[in-house]
């Protein structure tokens, strides 16, 4: 597939087969969503400044242009390895959706964790549904498997860690009001979808961690929950 970008048209060219998209002029709206159709970035830089600078261009706004997956300096799996990880440890109790696993993969990628620690059933890779939201992170973030949550306690504990459950129980700490320390080793611990944290596992902790919620539910789903704790311990200490 070839795109030829004219002044008052549009050739889609793919092998011997030529579609004529006539627009005399282009249609802002059909601009601005061919653009968002173009999965190469390359393209899309291409057609935005082609277009950009005009007067009734869809593209006035200040957002910029986004990367190309070469402009993103990605590491790969050698170099994650090798990297300088954050002390910081999630730990899966009981997740029964191979999906939740997997998007926490991608998540402890993100933010360079030190490890992933599954317990109970929660699945451990290789999985195919892990792999499917983890998009390789699965190859990238250490874990390890315990039996059970009380074995993953006592070994981050062993290990320096301090541990929180990520749960809503009495006397929990506000997640926007957490202060945790530069270098301080952190272990927060993620439960069923169903169940949440078990009360047994609770106990063993140095606290809970309450994500601050407005609105009916007062429920979010686990990965959703990963990805808001992660990242607000991991934010304070980027410099």
């Amino acid at each position: 597939m070839s795109y030829n970008f004219g002044t008052n048209c549009l050739f889609l060219t793919h092998h011997r087969c030529v579609t004529h998209l006539y627009s005399i002029p282009l249609l802002n709206a059909f601009k601005f969503k061919f653009y968002n159709l173009i999965s190469d970035c390359s393209l899309q830089n291409k057609f935005f400044q082609k277009y950009h600078t005009a007067t009734d261009s869809p593209f006035m706004g200040s957002g910029g242009i986004k990367l190309s997956m070469d402009e993103l300096n990605r590491k790969t799996v050698e170099e994650f390895k090798q990297s300088d990880k954050t002390p910081l440890i999630a730990v899966l109790e009981n997740i029964r959706s191979a999906y939740n696993v997997g998007s926490v993969f991608r998540t402890a990628d993100a933010f360079l964790l030190e490890a992933i620690y599954i317990t109970g059933y929660t699945c451990v890779p290789p999985h195919k549904e892990i792999k499917k939201t983890a998009l390789g992170a699965e190859d990238t973030v250490d874990w390890k498997h315990f039996a059970n949550a009380t074995e993953a306690i006592k070994a981050l504990k062993e290990n320096g860690y301090k541990v929180y459950a990520v749960e809503q129980a009495i006397n929990s700490l506000m997640l926007q009001n957490i202060q945790f320390e530069p270098n301080e080793k952190i272990a927060v611990i993620f439960g069923n979808e169903v169940t949440g944290v078990e009360q047994e596992t609770i106990l063993q902790c140095d606290g809970c961690i309450e994500i601050p919620q407005l609105g009916m539910k007062h429920s979010l789903n686990i990965a959703t929950a990963a990805g808001v704790v992660l990242w607000e311990i991991v934010r304070s200490r980027i410099s």
